[in-house]
């Protein structure tokens, strides 16, 4: 993002190219909250959170160290500020914000954990008006409302159920929104000057061995030897759910800015109503259609750039 410009969204960019950028935010939300899903089958085999992020980022670190490598052979060296900056992303977006969230998804639902990372766009929104001086336009403000609306109808049902831990789980799963929204922004501005793939790439590399080193240091080594659905999950895990939608989410920052990109981001949520009612049998209600049809709204107003 550039803090000279009046809008979020620089009225510049092409229809076409803004859409598209658009298209690929909300094919990457889909695909990450997935993650969640996948999470509850792993703890079926009555795994942990250190152990799950670990087994997520084994499976991802080969993918991005390789691209890693070919950049680092074929771009300029960065400067000892980025790379610090770059080691400070990794760990507050990819390291702590997965964490925070696993370890939330222990205490309370899914439902529960998709509304609570609802927050994410409203925090990059006030920072981005309160520290980057920017003004968010009506549209985007409507399309927010709206959006939220429809959260409060697919989601509130989950909010009746009690659960002993609830109150953790939901503290865990703020801070890791609240980390994420952090990492939105600072990768905003590095990603103009490195490029989204070169750092998606080295600061997955970093938050991989931090989720594995993590592990070694916490956990026995006899917990990698796993029942087999658990290495296929986690390859779903580390494949689907991680290396492609974090390409697919720097890739739209880099087209559309972060707010728009976090607010797209809605619709993958709503999106594992429905995957959830296939794998995991949750029910789906006239209540959370009408509600699906409020984010979906809320995207559209979205695409409908100024």
């Amino acid at each position: 993002m550039s803090s000279s410009s009046p809008q979020a969204t620089p009225p510049s960019i092409p229809r076409s190219v803004y859409l598209g950028g658009l298209a690929i935010a909300v094919g990457g939300a889909v695909l990450f909250s997935t993650k969640a899903i996948v999470a509850k089958l792993l703890y079926r085999y009555q795994i942990d959170a250190v152990t799950l992020i670990a087994f997520r980022m084994i499976f991802s670190l080969p993918v991005f160290a390789v691209i890693a490598w070919w950049k680092m052979r074929t771009e300029p060296p960065l400067s000892n500020s980025d790379r610090w900056r770059l080691v400070g992303l990794g760990l507050v977006g990819y390291y702590l914000s997965s964490y925070l969230d696993f370890l939330g998804l222990q205490y309370i639902s899914v439902g529960l954990e998709r509304l609570i990372l609802f927050l994410t766009p409203t925090f990059v929104l006030l920072i981005t008006t309160v520290y980057f001086k920017q003004r968010i336009s009506r549209l985007q403000w409507l399309a927010l409302l709206t959006s939220y609306c429809g959260i409060v109808l697919v989601f509130v049902h989950d909010l009746q159920g009690g659960a002993s831990n609830v109150a953790l789980g939901s503290t865990l799963v703020l801070g890791s929104a609240c980390a994420y929204a952090v990492y939105l922004l600072g990768s905003g501005e590095l990603v103009k000057r490195i490029g989204s793939m070169r750092l998606v790439s080295y600061a997955m590399c970093v938050a991989s061995f931090a989720c594995i080193a993590q592990f070694f240091i916490l956990r026995p080594v006899e917990l990698l030897i796993q029942p087999m659905p658990v290495y296929g999950l986690s390859l779903l895990n580390g494949i689907f759910c991680t290396v492609m939608p974090v390409f697919m989410t720097m890739i739209a920052v880099e087209r559309i800015g972060a707010p728009v990109a976090s607010q797209a981001g809605m619709i993958g949520p709503v999106s594992t109503l429905f995957l959830g009612a296939m794998i995991l049998d949750e029910p789906i209600t006239n209540w959370q259609l009408a509600g699906t049809s409020l984010v979906l709204a809320g995207i559209y107003l979205l695409s409908k750039k100024k």
